[in-house]
């Protein structure tokens, strides 16, 4: 299994920023989840949440079960310490993904919190960059 986690907004793909984050929706990035993890022969859980907590909770979920994470943190990339101490005690892959290019954009998206602590990150790729995420995961799934 793995798990793809979402945070704050993505539940608003398709009518958020179309010209930054693309035209298609959450579900159809759910979708395009599930189905790549079909064709690498890997089950793909695909959640999203507006809350820090229960992103929190979800990241201490998977290190409890050893379970591989796609994570697009969004906005908490930025700034959440506390989701960055919950992947530092992750026990499986954890690939930090983005839609857009985070170094391109505004000075504030600059910084991931996140990235040290994750085994790597993809970003700007539009939904593609899951897609690169999930086969990094099932990659090192088969390698370890």
């Amino acid at each position: 299994m793995i798990l793809v986690l979402n945070g704050p907004n993505l539940g608003r793909l398709g009518t958020r920023e179309p010209d930054i984050y693309g035209a298609e929706t959450f579900e159809d990035l759910a979708t395009l989840c599930r189905d790549t993890g079909r064709k690498l022969g890997e089950h793909v859980e695909v959640r999203q949440t507006n809350d820090e907590a229960e992103l929190i909770g979800w990241i201490h979920e998977a290190a409890d079960g050893r379970i591989p994470v796609v994570l697009n943190p969004a906005a908490f990339t930025h700034y959440s310490y506390a989701l960055r101490d919950a992947i530092a005690m992750r026990t499986a892959p954890l690939v930090e993904v983005h839609i857009s290019n985070p170094a391109a954009r505004e000075e504030f998206r600059h910084n991931s919190v996140v990235a040290g602590v994750a085994t790597g990150t993809i970003a700007g790729f539009g939904l593609q960059s899951y897609v690169l995420a999930l086969h990094a995961i099932a990659e090192m799934n088969t390698t370890s």
